[in-house]
């Protein structure tokens, strides 16, 4: 059983560790992007002490912020856009704009759906046809 990382009082970002692209994404936040969070594989964590549970990490990127609030998919790119690097900031207030929230989570929606089609992504990635998210 692979060693299971407990809460911390700073946020953590929460991937699927099963996908390429999420784990090549994960390996871009970390040198880029220098959130001050934990950026863990879901399947490293006790889900349940972070209010998640595998379906939901399989399905889409988590953010849980320093107080236990869950963020996903689209929103969970703009609290972690938000809590990077300065220069990276501006782009995670734009992403939670109404309008542009909309849009943001047509395209990660699509990119979820297709993320075993897209570079580096491998049969792997793919989700169970039944976790798929909604189109």
């Amino acid at each position: 059983m692979a060693p299971s990382v407990l809460p911390s009082p700073r946020p953590v970002v929460v991937f699927d560790g099963d996908c390429g692209i999420c784990t090549k994404l994960a390996g871009v936040i970390t040198s880029y992007l220098r959130p001050p969070a934990a950026v863990e594989p879901w399947q490293r964590l006790d889900l349940a002490a972070y209010g998640l549970d595998a379906q939901i990490c399989t399905e889409a990127l988590q953010y849980v912020d320093a107080d236990g609030r869950v963020y996903a998919a689209e929103l969970a790119v703009a609290q972690l856009l938000k809590a990077s690097r300065p220069w990276f900031r501006p782009a995670g207030y734009v992403i939670a704009l109404p309008g542009v929230r909309s849009v943001a989570g047509v395209v990660y929606r699509w990119v979820a759906r297709n993320r075993q089609s897209l570079p580096g992504g491998t049969p792997a990635c793919a989700m169970p046809p039944a976790k798929q998210p909604e189109k």
